[in-house]
Formats: structure tokens, C-alpha cells, sequence
């Protein structure tokens, strides 16, 4: 389905969206949760369950997984000399042991400061970041430092989320299927699934091939601008291994379809295509920014949860089918009381 090329400003994004309606905690079961399924061509919305998805797939079709893992990046220290409570959250390392992280309250950490987090491990605070984070070195009496993050380190759950991190987000804001550590926040349409589900889909001949991209704080990022052109995405590391590669451009040349599972995988997808609508082998960085109009090359259905107003996310997804159609199902969700963001319900688009 192809949209006529209108420009889209950030206002056409909006919604009402209630606070009953944000996850604050996942469903009991992960494959529990429920499951909209969207059909693009005819506007046809159904209301299932999330194992249901095997009943819309078919033999040789192939689901795309991005397996990023989150690790516990939200630490917390104490500022030599004024004993303040400071919080740090680990971005990303740049090189061995030095880090780029944000700091809360910001206007008490400056150049020079040593903050301790164990009578063990501490940093030292040397630069200052255009975004307004810091550069910090660590220091620890220690062979494997994410030992000590997992030890120290609190789940970093979005920002809407309104309750500390407990224990067992540990283990449900994290897909059945993490394996590459590097992401601050979790690729949430894969958080449905589970070991059984995924069995049950190779058993019908389905396949399912892994992608990485490292879901950075930027997906949480507001827009700024009404004039979407002049939105810059955050960078964020990504990797297609040739074995993917390899079962997607087999997938295109039978004639059969491509499921990305969250919108991470369709920008990790859309980033690698090449001429001819074949992927290669690809590791780097991508700060695609996806809006309508947008003609999709990989891509053939979506799995993914319902969205922020005016989020990035909604606007990949609004692209994908035609924003009116996801708007109506944006309401049909909302009176039939599915639950929003990142442990909320699921949405697949046909």
C-alpha cells in the first residue's frame, strides 16, 4: 500500500494517550499479552492473543529478531568529599574501562570529581559531553567489569515507567532470545516471546534469523522540531551477520515474506538493503530515521507494541501502513483497553 506524498509534521503524531493505559508492570505470561493484528490492504483489525501470531505466518516465511541484550546500566554513587547520592547511567564504553554516561543532578558532577560506588570500584569524572553527559574512567579490583554492573547495576527502565526497578525486571525487560550485550533499553516487541512459542514456529517451518542493534536512550528522545526533515536520530551500533543475510535474500528470491520484530530490526533491515533488494553482511552504525513517505525494501510485516505521541517509533509504524489505519487502531486500543509501551501489548502489522 502505497501513501501519497504529503509531508508529515511532528502535530500529526499526536494523541491522547491516558496514563491508565502504560504498562507499569509486563503480563504474567509473555505470550499472554494481547495481540492487535492490522491487515494494511483491507483495514481489517483483529484482537488475539500473542501466540496466536503462528496462525498469520506461513511455511518459509521469515522473522527477523534483534538480539541486543540489555544490560543494567542505572548505577549509583557517592561523590567524594560531599557524600551526595549521585546517579549514573552508562551510555556506552568508548574504549577499555572509559565510558560515556549521563549523571543526576548533573550540576553536582563536574571535571575532577571521583565517584564511589563500592569500596572496590569507583571513576574518575575527566570531560564533559556535547549532549550535556560526562566521559568517566572506571577503576575496580576486577578481571570482568559487566560482572560488576550486573552486580551493582539496576534495570534501566523507561522513563514512563513510574517505580523503581525490581529484581525480576532483571529478567522480563529482556528477551528469551538476548544474546549481545550493549543495549540500554529493551527491543520490547521481542519481550512476547518465549522458548515455546519460538518452537512452535520452527515446527511449522517457519524460520527466524537474528539481527543486533543496540537500543540507545535516543529512542526515548522527544522530538524537537515540527518539520520532521530536520529531526538527526541518535546513532546506534548495528550488525546483520552474513547467515541473515543469506536466509533473507533466499526468503525475497522464493517469493516469500520478511517480519521484522520491532522497529530496531526494521531500521537494522532497511540500513543494509543494496540494489536489487538484497541485504549483505553489515556491522556498523545507522541513524535512519523512518516517516512517511517511506518505501519500505525489506520489510513485509511488522511486530511491534503501541507507541508514544509523537515518537519515532509511531512514525516508522505510521509509515509502514497508512497513518490514518494505525491512528483507528490507536483508538480501537485505547477503548478496547490494551496496555501501551514497552510492557505493554502487541501489534502485528500485515
Amino acid at each position: 500500500m502505497f501513501q501519497k506524498r504529503v509531508k508529515m509534521r511532528l502535530t500529526d503524531f499526536d494523541y491522547t494517550l491516558p496514563t491508565t493505559r502504560i504498562a507499569q508492570y509486563p503480563a504474567s505470561r509473555r505470550e499472554r499479552s494481547r495481540l492487535m493484528v492490522i491487515h494494511r490492504e483491507s483495514g481489517e483489525i483483529e484482537h488475539r492473543r500473542f501466540y496466536n501470531i503462528v496462525d498469520y505466518l506461513k511455511k518459509n516465511d521469515l522473522v527477523v529478531i534483534n538480539t541486543t541484550k540489555v544490560f543494567p546500566a542505572r548505577l549509583f554513587a557517592v561523590k567524594d568529599r560531599t557524600d551526595a547520592t549521585v546517579e549514573v547511567f552508562l551510555l556506552r564504553e568508548l574504549e577499555n574501562d572509559l565510558w560515556e554516561v549521563l549523571v543526576k543532578p548533573a550540576r553536582k558532577v563536574r571535571i575532577g570529581n571521583k565517584l564511589h560506588f563500592t569500596d572496590k570500584v569507583h571513576c574518575d569524572v575527566i570531560d564533559n559531553t556535547v549532549s550535556g553527559g560526562r566521559v568517566v574512567r572506571f577503576e575496580y579490583d576486577s578481571d570482568d567489569f559487566y560482572k560488576i554492573i550486573d552486580t551493582i547495576g539496576y534495570s534501566p527502565l523507561p522513563p514512563y515507567i513510574k517505580r523503581d526497578a525490581e529484581p525480576r525486571d532483571k529478567i522480563r525487560y529482556q528477551t528469551v532470545f538476548a544474546e549481545h550485550r550493549g543495549a540500554v533499553a529493551a527491543p520490547t516487541a521481542g519481550l512476547h516471546f518465549t522458548e515455546s512459542l519460538l518452537k512452535t514456529m520452527k515446527a511449522k517451518g517457519i524460520k527466524v534469523a537474528p539481527i543486533v542493534l543496540h537500543i540507545g536512550l535516543g529512542t526515548f528522545r522527544p522530538v524537537q522540531v515540527e518539520d520532521l526533515n530536520r529531526h538527526q536520530m541518535d546513532s546506534e551500533f548495528f550488525q546483520v551477520p552474513a547467515e541473515t543475510a543469506i536466509a533473507i535474500n533466499e526468503t525475497r528470491d522464493r517469493g516469500k515474506r520478511i517480519l521484522a520484530v520491532g522497529t530496531s530490526t526494521v531500521r537494522a533491515l532497511e540500513t543494509v538493503v543494496v540494489s536489487g533488494f538484497q541485504v549483505s553482511p553489515k556491522r556498523g552504525w545507522t541513524d535512519k530515521f523512518i516517516y512517511p513517505p517511506y518505501d519500505f525494501k525489506m520489510t513485509d510485516g511488522i511486530i511491534t507494541n503501541f507507541h508514544e505521541p509523537k515518537s519515532t517509533l509511531l512514525m516508522l509504524v505510521s509509515a509502514f501502513a497508512d497513518r490514518k489505519l494505525i491512528f483507528k487502531a490507536y483508538r480501537a486500543a485505547k477503548k478496547e483497553k490494551y496496555m501501551f509501551l514497552s510492557y505493554g501489548d502487541a501489534m502485528m502489522i500485515v
